[in-house]
Order: C-alpha cells, then structure tokens, then sequence
C-alpha cells in the first residue's frame, strides 16, 4: 500500500525498510558509545569555572567508560567561536559542547552570530549550576537587601555597582535584579571579574553580583558582605545566604548552568547514552565532592527536558537585554 510516509521516503530516497533500519543500527551503535576518543569543546580560555567542571567531567567519563574523553579549549569572541566549530562539526557523539547561559541563552540576543542557534544543536541537557551572590564591601552601611534597595531609590543615593563585561551572564544578573526591585544604578566597567570583586572590596562601587566561587572565601574572611544568593533555593554552597526570591524577588532567578550540547542531527540513542555517562559522572560522590570546591554543584536533565528549559532561558535573558537596552559595541 502506498501511504504519505512511504511517499516521504521515496522523496528523501529511502525505502521503508532501509529507513526502519536505520533505528537498531543506531541504537547498536549507542551500546558500544564510545569506541574512540570524544572532544569536550569548551568556548572559553582554560583556567575558568566552566573549563574547570569540563575537565572533572571528562575524568569521571575517562574513568567510567575506559575511552578519552579531552577537553578542547576553543575561546574567542565570547564564546562564540566554539560553538561554531561544533556546529560545524560532525553529528557522530564524538564532538561535544560544554555550554553556559552566557553562550546558549544570552550570547543570541546579543551578538550576530555565524550559526543559527536554534536549530545547530540538540541538548543532551543540564550537568551542573553555580549560584551568583550579591555583596557589599565589608564597611558598607547596607545590612540587608531591603535597606540596598530603599537607599537605591532616594533620589541622591549615588549608589554604584560594578559591571565586569556588558553582556556578561554577571552583568545580565545585576540588570535582571534592578529591573525587579524598580532601580536604577550607574555601573563601573571593569576589565575582569577579579577586578570588579577586588574594586568592591576596596570601596570603589557599592555591590557586585559575581558567581559564587569567585566570592565565598572573601565571605568567609570577612572581606565582603552578601545580601543575597541569586538560586531558587537556599544552595549546599553557602546554606547561610538568603535567597533573592524569599527576600520580596519571588521571580529572581539567575544561576550559571552548564550544558551538554551536541551538533544537530546527532542520533536520539546516542543522546540518550551521553546523558545517562554524564548524569552518573556528575552524581558521583567523588565528583559532587570536587565540584563543591569550585562552589558547583551537579544539576542534572534528561535530553526531552531540554527544549522547553532553553525556550523559557532565552526568552528571559532575550527580554532583560531589549528592556534594559543592553548592546555590546
């Protein structure tokens, strides 16, 4: 019988039972994934938080699966120069992408980019978050966040935050939380994170939002002062920390999550093998132990969770730029 799938198939070139064979070549070759060396692409320099969860993920795989799994650090142009090398990259399993929000959720609405990102890769999903906090200098009159954001508003407050990059996941962070608290701060540009964290503790601007690793031990030796974790919980990290969301932000919410990516058209059972390694690498007492060093803790999604988590993460970013009318020179 001639049916409108069998006509599809004739269109593309492929016979009925070629195309339904297609399916346990591909599931065969998920069961014997990997049989060869695989590249964990990182879009950043080595030496940061992202390339650091990478290189703790690709030694559990090595480990688990007894095949190389190799950080390859491809930085450049915001990340963006290694996203296009995996989309250009052959949909096999064997090149991967190690992404953040920055990269998969902000950096579309604020570059021109040299691939489409919606439809150049498919989620293999979450494998890990870094909360970002809010702090002052330790000499700050501010006690708690209410206080920062009443003294905000009084018309000479001359309260100042400190900008690390326009565009930045930091950055997009601070003007998701003045959008919400109705405020407005003049922001002082700052060549890296360290700088804007070491300007904050030496009284050069009134707070900072930077992730979490960079500031806990200056918390803890008294250094700076936080008003708020930016998670949707209190975090394992630094339990101690009020949330924006309990403190009046009930919509606040602005975590560092680190994806698996993989180049469009990768099969769905290699996918699915991807993601069962490296939610069980991720969830290994060792690795939870190692990644809470790095103020990281393991966060992971099965691959059909993807779509609609990216969808509503760009949306919110894609709405903070035009909002607050972000542009990167």
């Amino acid at each position: 019988m001639i049916t409108r799938r069998n006509l599809g198939l004739a269109a593309l070139g492929l016979s009925l039972p070629a195309a339904t064979a297609a399916r346990p070549a591909a599931a065969q070759s998920a069961a014997s994934y990997p049989d060869r060396p695989v590249s964990l692409v990182v879009p950043w320099a080595a030496g940061g938080s992202t390339d650091a969860v990478a290189r703790i993920l690709a030694a559990r795989l090595s480990q688990d699966t007894g095949r190389s799994f190799v950080v390859d650090n491809r930085a450049g142009a915001n990340g963006t120069i290694g996203f296009a090398s995996v989309a250009r990259a052959r949909p096999d399993g064997y090149t991967l992408l190690v992404g953040t929000i920055s990269t998969y959720a902000m950096a579309p609405h604020l570059y021109q980019l040299p691939y489409d990102n919606d439809r150049a890769f498919t989620g293999v999903g979450l494998i890990a978050a870094q909360p970002m906090i809010m702090v002052v200098p330790k000499n700050s009159p501010v006690r708690s966040l209410a206080e920062f954001v009443e003294r905000a508003k009084r018309p000479d407050s001359g309260l100042t935050y400190a900008n690390s990059g326009t565009g930045s996941s930091t950055h997009l962070a601070t003007e998701l939380f003045l959008q919400a608290a109705g405020i407005r701060l003049n922001d002082v540009g700052y060549r890296s994170g360290a700088q804007a964290v070491q300007g904050t503790m030496q009284g050069e601007v009134s707070m900072v939002i930077q992730a979490a690793s960079g500031l806990l031990p200056l918390i803890q030796s008294g250094e700076l002062r936080p008003l708020a974790i930016s998670s949707r919980g209190r975090s394992s990290v630094a339990p101690e920390i009020p949330t924006f969301r309990e403190q009046g932000y009930p919509e606040y919410e602005a975590v560092e999550h680190i994806a698996i990516l993989a180049p469009a058209g990768t099969p769905e059972p290699i996918i699915q093998r991807i993601n069962e390694l490296a939610r069980a690498a991720m969830t290994a007492p060792d690795t939870r132990e190692r990644l809470a060093a790095l103020a990281v803790t393991p966060e992971t999604q099965r691959p059909e969770e993807w779509a609609a988590y990216n969808a509503a993460e760009n949306a919110k970013w894609r709405d903070v730029i035009r909002s607050r009318d972000i542009k990167v020179q």
